[in-house]
């Protein structure tokens, strides 16, 4: 209960930390902990900063890394029911990389919860746009329109303080 101004203000907390909280990110590291270190297979590999996840599988072929990427997030579904979390399959995105230029599919069927990931030709990952086949084209053009924003703005700004 808070109490602030003599208005009383009640909540009941069913599970986890209340965002900001003090408490929040050391009890988010002991999970996350425990996700990271799931027993996956050599082909994945996991990378984790903050609260996103990214979930790299390789395989020799396109359905190889589709079986184990579905493989691998049965796992985290079964560890996440069982820590009551749930990920938002909403948010998750699911994306091929490969430079190869053989003619295999590139339409992938990825499951998290039971329901399909929409695939993407790009994702935003901590700030860096990365494309499917790692051009970094998008982030660079992202970067390019950004500057040029900022530039913009300061000739204006330094035009205002000429007059």
């Amino acid at each position: 209960m808070l109490q602030a101004n003599n208005i009383k203000i009640e909540a009941e907390i069913t599970k986890s930390c209340p965002q900001g909280s003090c408490c929040g990110p050391g009890l988010w590291n002991i999970y996350y902990n425990f996700l990271l270190n799931l027993n996956y297979t050599h082909r994945t590999k996991t990378i984790a900063f903050t609260d996103d996840l990214i979930l790299a599988t390789r395989g020799k072929t396109v359905i190889e890394a589709e079986n184990i990427a579905n493989i691998e997030l049965t796992k985290i579904s079964a560890w996440a029911n069982a820590n009551k979390i749930h990920f938002n399959e909403q948010k998750s995105k699911t994306m091929l990389l490969s430079r190869r230029k053989c003619k295999e599919r590139k339409d992938l069927e990825i499951y998290l919860n039971i329901r399909p990931l929409t695939q993407v030709l790009n994702l935003k990952y901590l700030g860096i746009i990365l494309d499917t086949k790692l051009t970094f084209r998008e982030h660079i053009n992202y970067i390019t329109e950004k500057c040029s924003k900022l530039i913009f703005s300061l000739s204006e700004s330094a035009k205002l303080i000429g007059d």
